[in-house]
């Protein structure tokens, strides 16, 4: 049987506050609230259980809003209850997600957005083939200290020819 490549729908983030999340990712990213801000909490309803069936017995309560990127990506934002900041908010030796990417072909005005909104920029722009081709990369933080990159190309232009030789 042959695979074909699947369709991205949706990442999940947890964050301290999902209404100031919702604001930064709003107003400085550009994504568009799908539900706003919506507290759930651990019941017998049909959305109570299924929260149970993820998190599992005695989450008590969270609060979600639902986003979507230009391109139609699904964006939530969860704030649990009892939650805490990681220790390294880049354990790149854990294994599972350490980061996502957006597309902004001004990476240099989308830095300055983030740190304006009280992001933090982790790295210098980077060039992926200095003097040849205009692709750059970074990796920023939001307010709340999740990592994440921008690229100014799409995904299949910076590696189609093999940024790394």
């Amino acid at each position: 049987m042959q695979q074909h490549p699947r369709t991205f729908s949706h990442i999940g983030l947890s964050v301290p506050s999902v209404d100031k999340a919702v604001e930064f990712y709003s107003e400085v990213l550009g994504f568009y609230v799908i539900m706003p801000p919506t507290d759930v909490v651990e019941d017998d309803t049909d959305i109570g259980v299924m929260c149970t069936d993820v998190f599992g017995i005695d989450w008590k309560k969270l609060r979600i809003a639902h986003m979507a990127t230009a391109d139609r990506i699904g964006f939530e934002l969860f704030e649990f209850d009892g939650h805490y900041k990681p220790e390294n908010n880049i354990d790149f030796r854990r294994y599972g997600t350490f980061h996502f990417c957006v597309q902004d072909p001004d990476v240099e005005g989308l830095v300055e957005r983030i740190v304006r909104a009280g992001g933090k920029q982790r790295m210098p722009i980077r060039y992926y083939y200095p003097g040849e081709k205009p692709y750059r990369m970074v990796y920023v933080e939001d307010p709340f200290g999740i990592v994440f990159e921008i690229y100014s190309h799409s995904y299949e232009l910076t590696y189609s020819s093999g940024a790394y030789t």
